[in-house]
């Protein structure tokens, strides 16, 4: 797997990104540093997985969210063989216990 995008510029954003304390304070952040266009696009991907995570049919996440079937293909990839982010959030968010990485590998 290719890690680029694990480098010491990536790192210091996840770092100021934890040190937001309320969603205005993310609002406001994020607003700065992202146009209102991949602000948009991470809402709708978000959606995606979240909808994929309750097993809505690709063709209603198309029409709902405006994505193409192939940014939902890549997005229920993530969800379910990716790093475990989209996971880990979903049962954050819906107070559940995420699945382990080494209990995913071993399935």
């Amino acid at each position: 797997m290719n890690n680029r995008w694990n480098n010491p510029q990536t790192n210091e954003l996840i770092r100021a990104i934890l040190k937001l304390k309320t969603a205005r304070e993310a609002r406001k952040f994020f607003r700065d540093l992202l146009t209102e266009d991949e602000l948009m696009e991470f809402g709708k991907r978000w959606q995606a997985a979240r909808m994929l995570d309750v097993a809505v049919p690709y063709t209603k996440i198309v029409k709902q969210t405006g994505l193409s079937s192939r940014t939902i293909a890549r997005i229920s990839w993530w969800l379910e063989k990716g790093m475990g982010g989209y996971k880990l959030m979903l049962a954050r968010l819906h107070h559940r216990t995420a699945p382990s990485r080494l209990s995913r590998q071993a399935s």
